[in-house]
Formats: structure tokens, sequence, C-alpha cells
């Protein structure tokens, strides 16, 4: 296993609750940092493959399904121009993250790209053909995806942001 690459198993910690936590002030300060410095830092991902090839990153808002609450969440993205391209990945977790469910509630957002803040988009799930299609280019992207598709027993949606009028 080379210096950067992840095990072929999920790693047993990645699930705890203190993982989580830190993940959570790490996305936090992520989301700062990027608004702060309109994405000049923030706006890459060089974490596991993205070390060699950093990987864009964008900040999702999205409107909590339950709550009515907003957040923003930094994510990799794939540009497929007009389109952009997020996976819900989490890491390999069992579950989908929160804000892929909030998006199928409250599928009309906002992301905020480097330069570029406040793009309208309507996010809607990959068809089988177009995740078939997609899928290959976003582990080219970023390689971890595929391990993340290997530690869970669920398909990790594609999900795809569409712009909407006025952009």
């Amino acid at each position: 296993m080379g210096r950067f690459s992840l095990p072929q198993e999920r790693p047993g910690g990645l699930d705890s609750p203190a993982t989580a936590r830190v993940i959570k002030y790490m996305a936090k300060a992520q989301v700062r940092v990027f608004a702060l410095t309109n994405g000049r830092v923030g706006s890459s991902w060089r974490v596991g493959a993205g070390f060699r090839r950093p990987v864009p990153t964008l900040l999702l808002e999205h409107v909590g399904r339950t709550s009515g609450r907003r957040f923003t969440t930094p994510l990799l993205y794939l540009d497929d121009a007009p389109n952009l391209v997020v996976v819900a990945s989490q890491g390999g977790l069992p579950k989908n993250p929160q804000w892929y469910a909030n998006l199928l509630a409250h599928p009309d957002t906002l992301v905020h790209l480097r330069k570029q803040r406040g793009r309208p988009v309507h996010a809607r799930v990959a068809t089988p053909d177009e995740r078939a299609s997609l899928w290959p280019r976003l582990v080219e992207l970023y390689a971890d995806f595929a391990k993340y598709a290997a530690w869970t027993e669920r398909e990790i949606p594609v999900v795809i942001l569409e712009p909407r009028d006025g952009t």
C-alpha cells in the first residue's frame, strides 16, 4: 500500500463520533476560508488521491428537510459543462450524507465556485445510464471514490447539478 493510498477495507474509526466531529469542524473551517477568500483558498481538495492531483471543490447550499435550516457543505465536483456533478460518498460510510437527503427534498439551491458565488442549480440524481457514464470519470477525477464504493453495500449516489435560469 502506497504512502497516501487508502486500505481496501473501511478503517474502523472512520464512523466514530469523534471522527464525525473532526470532519464537521474541518468542513466548517473550509467553508469559512472558501467564503472569505472567494475560493482562492479551499477550492481544491488535496487529501488521499487528491494529494498529487488536487480535485476542485465547491460549496453546496442546502436546506434541512426537517429543520428548514440552511447549511453549506464543501464537496468535490466534476465539471460536466454546463452541469456540475457531485458524489454522495461520505467516505464509504453505510448511510448517505445529510446533504443528499436535503437535496432530494429541496433540489433548487445554490453553489459557490472559485470566483463565482451563488450559482443557481437544480439537483437531480443521475439516471442509471448517466451514472454508468459518469462514474469512470469521477474515479479518474478522484480515485478514492472507487474505494469508498467498495467499502459500502449501498450504491453511492451521483448527483447532477443543472443550471437554473439566471446562470
